[in-house]
């Protein structure tokens, strides 16, 4: 009898112990890594890896152009965006699209002679910024995939969202990266017995989705920008000391020689009237003294004189 009741007790126990293991879900709040591709991890590595000056990237807010128009998505994979952004050491700035479109239009009417280029050329950025980052949400989807055992059923949760998205140099307009990329986020969820976890409506996966999707995009950007050559700017000159854009950031060693360079006359393209750039003129050369903090280096001038904030830099090969 005490056997008996023994072998019902454990019975029991281990069913129960099923029925509440099986109400924990394996999926929930949206983690660090919400991928499949560890894409998380990859973002922080480029991030880690990335040597050039901190370039301040306006963000344009992401068109939702989802079949569904599903509502938000826009602007939550925007918030997403600069945060990745953030992360990966550049500098995000909001831009609004009427602001964008007011300085294409400069830029055009410049370069067409209709405008006369003043004291500052549409060309050379809006208000210090190097880049700015446009796209479009195209897709979203959410599906469920299942399985049923003896004694447990599971079901993973899967959303997918689709991205268009471009990286643009304000000062030359041309597009550096221009892709379309997936997001992808699973949530699993286990029942015992019929009872166990719900699948309702989940923020998590959307958030998840989308954040894949823009940390691919940012990582994509970083190693765009990581494989050009070394370039940036003077901000300051104080005798023979000259202070730029750089930083700890830059990975740049005290000694590195770096050549200064005036921007001169635009180039105009005589086919299609637009400009391929200005020619620069070397007027002298820095010596890498110290980084001052994360962005901004030192240097002693070496050859030349006369530099002015806004000459350029780049590292003498």
């Amino acid at each position: 009898m005490r056997r008996t009741l023994s072998r019902h007790y454990l019975s029991s126990f281990f069913i129960l112990s099923l029925i509440f293991s099986g109400c924990t879900s394996m999926g929930g709040a949206v983690k660090k890594d919400v991928s499949l591709t560890d894409q998380t991890e990859k973002l922080e590595t480029a991030g880690a890896n990335y040597t050039g000056p901190q370039y301040t990237i306006g963000v344009i807010t992401l068109s939702n152009k989802t079949p569904s128009k599903v509502l938000g998505i826009g602007e939550a994979a925007t918030d997403i965006l600069r945060t990745s952004l953030k992360q990966a050491g550049l500098e995000p700035i909001m831009l609004t699209s009427d602001e964008l479109q007011q300085h294409d239009k400069m830029i055009e009417l410049q370069q067409s002679g209709i405008v006369k280029t003043g004291k500052k050329d549409a060309a050379e950025g809006m208000d210090s910024i190097d880049f700015r980052v446009s796209g479009a949400i195209t897709s979203y989807s959410e599906l469920d995939e299942g399985s049923n055992l003896l004694l447990t059923s599971t079901k993973t949760q899967i959303a997918r969202v689709g991205v268009d998205y471009a990286l643009v140099d304000i000062a030359s307009g041309k597009t550096l990266v221009a892709k379309s990329g997936m997001g992808e986020y699973r949530k699993k969820t286990r029942k015992v017995l019929g009872l166990g976890d719900k699948s309702s409506a989940d923020v998590s996966l959307r958030q998840g989705a989308l954040r894949d999707a823009m940390n691919k995009a940012v990582e994509a950007m970083i190693l765009e920008l990581s494989s050009r050559p070394f370039q940036t700017n003077i901000l300051l000159v104080d005798g023979d000391i000259v202070i730029f854009k750089a930083g700890t950031k830059s990975k740049l060693d005290s000694g590195t020689l770096l050549a200064v360079y005036r921007p001169g006359k635009e180039l105009i393209d005589p086919e299609t009237g637009r400009s391929l750039g200005q020619r620069e003129s070397r007027v002298g050369e820095i010596k890498l003294s110290n980084h001052q903090n994360d962005r901004v280096s030192e240097g002693s001038i070496t050859k030349g004189s006369g530099f002015k904030r806004g000459d350029i830099l780049k590292v003498v090969q």
